[in-house]
């Protein structure tokens, strides 16, 4: 319940924090609930958009971030370990190099989400049927590379300055053109994704005794594979279509819930998603309250700059445990 008040709390917080100000002004709470047809458009039409889509990517990230990090036993795997989150970016750059993307809001998402499909297929047919995690780790890393190398591509021979720029922008993250459009086309992905992911949280217990103790209670792990590949494509790909490029949600979140669920795969699933939400559409009102006027503050710039600095203390902290 406490978990509720707080992410409702934040909500609110977002809803009125922005460029037309927090409570004052240009946005009082009073001429909203007076019909004021411009307060009412920034908050329904912009700003709550905005909000659930944030929410969406969030939660995607950091369910997908908690779940890969109970497979691989390893709290520095988050979704860009498995070359996903790369792919998908793959897919949609790919479309906005060739200006697909002006034919039809949904291509863009449609290629981001084929693409981390496609990078999901590449990782198994490269590890094999029976690929341990440390295989499939490797793998990831090798489709995560190539599909740098694609975007690095498409970026080295853009036709002209405005495609460049419009990839370099995409690649950045933003929530800055959030619609209801996107929600539409990001929910029902972020949720199959999600509902296949929890599928996993039994096994993921299991597996924290090591892949023969696994075995050893039934586990079946190339079908937890299967799944935990095909929710975090699902998820992660349809989150980076509507969002772009957005780190270290996955790889911060579940590391700070970890200690307050006594370190069980299964019960960080869920918190993992509402935390990541929650930090997510937070961070998006961060970003709208400290830009300026004409130079906004990219969320994917936002979120590394939180996440850097907590990924150098886990791999000290890392360094300092190891025998």
């Amino acid at each position: 319940m406490t978990d509720i008040r707080l992410i409702l709390t934040l909500v609110a917080f977002c809803l009125l924090a922005g460029a037309a100000g927090l409570l004052v002004e240009g946005l009082p709470l009073a001429a909203l609930l007076s019909g004021d047809e411009t307060a009412r458009l920034i908050l329904t039409e912009l700003r709550l958009p905005r909000i659930v889509l944030g929410f969406l990517v969030g939660a995607a990230l950091g369910l997908s971030g908690a779940a890969l990090q109970g497979y691989f036993r390893n709290p520095l795997a988050d979704p860009g370990v498995i070359g996903v989150s790369a792919s998908a970016a793959a897919g949609a750059v790919a479309t906005l190099y060739f200006g697909l993307a002006a034919i039809s809001v949904v291509i863009l998402p449609a290629m981001a989400i084929t693409g981390a499909a496609l990078g999901g297929i590449t990782l198994l047919l490269i590890a094999g049927r029976g690929a341990t995690a440390t295989t499939l780790i490797l793998s990831g890393v090798a489709v995560g590379a190539l599909a740098n190398a694609i975007v690095a591509l498409a970026m080295n021979f853009s036709p002209n300055p405005w495609a460049l720029s419009e990839i370099a922008y995409w690649l950045m993250g933003s929530l800055r053109n959030s619609s209801w459009t996107e929600v539409q086309i990001a929910l029902p992905l972020i949720a199959c994704g999600a509902a296949i992911s929890l599928t996993t949280a039994r096994d993921l217990d299991s597996l924290s005794l090591g892949e023969e103790g696994a075995r050893a209670l039934g586990v079946n792990l190339r079908g937890l594979q299967l799944r935990l590949i095909a929710g975090t494509a699902l998820a992660v790909g349809a989150a980076v279509a509507v969002a772009g490029a957005i780190g270290f949600v996955g790889l911060v979140v579940p590391h700070l819930l970890r200690p307050y669920v006594q370190h069980e795969p299964s019960r960080l699933l869920l918190p993992a998603a509402l935390g990541g939400g929650a930090l997510l559409m937070t961070a998006d009102a961060g970003t709208r309250m400290v830009s300026g006027e004409g130079v906004p503050l990219y969320l994917g710039v936002m979120t590394a700059l939180i996440g850097v600095p907590f990924f150098f203390h886990l791999i000290r902290k890392a360094g300092r445990l190891a025998p």
